[in-house]
C-alpha cells in the first residue's frame, strides 16, 4: 500500500460514497454484529443531519466529505464541513477568529473536520483495518493541502482521539488539550456501590438529591430502541427548542432530524422522560456507542429540584451500571459534574493555520493552555467527590 498511488475526493454528500463503503471505514468493529465504537461516525448518524437539514445550506456546516481511494478501493474517509461560523463546536475559536479578522485577514469560511454539534470523543480520520498509517496521512494532507489551495484561513479536527492527536502532531499539526467531565465505571454491581466509593458527605447530598427529584410527583421511564414512538419524540422537541434558545439562540437539530433518528438510530438512543399529570415535563437524550454512554441534550417545561441531575446525571450512571458500559461521557462543560461523581478528563483537537505568523502565535497560546488545562484537571480530581485513596487507585 506504500508504494500505491492515493486519490482523495472532496465530496458534497455523503450518499456519494454510499453506506456499506462509508461503514467499512467508520465503524468496522460492526462486523461482529456489535454497536459502534460511537455511533455518531456512522452512516446513520452523519446522513439523518444532512437528510433533515440540521447541515447543509444555511446552516454554517456545508458537508465536504473525504475520501481516500487507493486503486478505486476507499480506504479512508473523514466527516468535514466548511464552516461559515464557529457555532456547534464545542472547542471554540471565537478569540482566534476575531484576532486574525482584527489584523485584517478573513477567519470563515473554515474547514472542520467534526461531527456536527456533538462534543463526543471518537476517531475523525476512518480508516479500513490494515491501512491505517497510509490512509491517515493521505486525509490529512489532502484536507491541509484543500485548504491551502483554497487560501482558507485554518483547518480544524475537533474531539479526536489521543492517538490521533499524536500521529497529526507529528503529521505537523498543532495539538490543543481541553476537558470534560466523564464518569468511569469502576465494575459497580449498582448505583449503591458508586456511591460506596465516595466521601459520606458527598454520598450524603447525592442521596438527597435523587430523593428530592424522585418526589417530583411524577415517574421516570428510561426509552430505547422499540420502545421509543413517535410522540416521545413530539414531546422531547419542547424541550429541546426551549433548551436550544437558551443556550444557543435557535436549535442546532431540526425536528425532521427526531422523525429520521425514529427510523434509524433508536437503537443507539436512550431517552429518559419524567412524566407529570399524563404528560411529558422533562427529559433528557443520550446515545449510546459499544462501551459509552453519551450524554447529549436536556430541556424540560416545569422545574423541579434536582430532576436536571436526576434525569441527566444519577440516571446515566444507573444505566450505564446496569449494561456494563464503561463510562458516561456528560457532554461540554459544566464543573457542576464533579460533586456527581464525574471527573475531569482531557479531551483533543488538533489545528492547521494558514498565516505562518498567526499560527506561530496560536502555537504558543496552546502550549500555555495545554499547561494550563492539565494543572485544572490535577486541581479538580483532587476536589473530586471520592474518597481520597479510590482516587489515587484510579489514576
Amino acid at each position: 500500500m506504500q508504494h500505491q498511488q492515493v486519490e482523495i475526493r472532496v465530496l458534497g454528500r455523503i450518499a456519494e460514497i454510499g453506506q456499506s463503503d462509508w461503514d467499512a471505514c467508520a465503524c468496522p468493529e460492526t462486523a461482529d454484529g456489535g454497536r459502534p465504537d460511537d455511533p455518531f461516525t456512522t452512516y446513520r448518524f452523519l446522513s439523518a443531519l444532512e437528510d433533515s437539514g440540521s447541515v447543509g445550506p444555511g446552516t454554517g456546516w456545508q458537508p465536504q466529505y473525504l475520501a481516500a481511494y487507493a486503486d478505486d478501493l476507499l480506504i479512508g474517509v473523514a466527516p468535514m464541513y466548511a464552516k461559515g461560523h464557529s457555532q456547534g463546536e464545542y472547542i471554540f475559536d471565537h478569540n482566534w477568529a476575531h484576532a486574525y479578522e482584527q489584523a485584517g485577514g478573513r477567519y470563515y469560511p473554515k474547514l472542520q473536520v467534526a461531527v456536527p454539534h456533538t462534543p463526543a470523543t471518537g476517531r475523525r480520520f476512518l480508516v479500513r483495518p490494515g491501512v491505517e498509517q497510509v490512509a491517515m496521512q493521505a486525509l490529512v494532507q489532502g484536507a491541509v493541502q484543500l485548504a491551502s489551495n483554497n487560501h482558507l484561513s485554518s483547518l480544524h479536527i475537533t474531539f479526536c482521539t489521543e492517538a490521533e492527536a499524536a500521529a497529526g502532531a507529528d503529521l505537523g499539526l498543532m495539538p490543543r488539550a481541553t476537558q470534560q467531565f466523564h464518569w468511569l465505571n469502576d465494575g459497580y454491581a449498582d448505583f449503591d456501590g458508586f456511591l460506596a466509593d465516595l466521601s459520606s458527605r458527598k454520598r450524603k447530598n447525592i442521596r438527597k438529591e435523587r430523593r428530592q427529584a424522585q418526589s417530583f410527583g411524577g415517574r421516570i421511564e428510561v426509552l430505547t430502541g422499540d420502545a421509543l414512538r413517535p410522540e416521545h419524540w413530539d414531546a422531547f422537541w419542547v424541550f429541546y427548542q426551549d433548551t436550544g434558545s437558551r443556550k444557543w439562540g435557535s436549535p442546532y437539530l431540526t425536528r425532521r432530524f427526531f422523525d429520521i433518528a425514529q427510523d434509524c438510530l433508536r437503537d443507539d438512543m436512550v431517552l429518559v422522560l419524567a412524566h407529570r399529570d399524563g404528560r411529558a415535563v422533562a427529559g433528557a437524550l443520550n446515545f449510546v456507542g459499544r462501551d459509552v454512554l453519551y450524554g447529549r441534550y436536556w430541556g424540560c417545561i416545569e422545574h423541579h429540584p434536582c430532576l436536571h441531575f436526576e434525569l441527566c446525571y444519577y440516571q446515566a450512571i444507573d444505566y450505564a451500571i446496569r449494561h456494563g458500559l464503561a463510562r458516561v461521557e456528560a457532554g461540554a462543560q459544566g464543573e457542576h459534574k464533579l460533586a456527581r461523581g464525574y471527573l475531569p478528563t482531557q479531551t483533543h483537537s488538533l489545528h492547521w493555520v494558514g498565516d505562518q505568523g498567526f499560527a506561530d502565535a496560536i502555537a504558543r497560546y496552546l502550549d500555555a493552555e495545554r499547561a494550563a488545562v492539565e494543572e485544572d484537571i490535577e486541581i479538580l480530581t483532587d476536589y473530586g467527590p471520592f474518597r481520597k485513596a479510590q482516587v489515587e487507585e484510579q489514576e
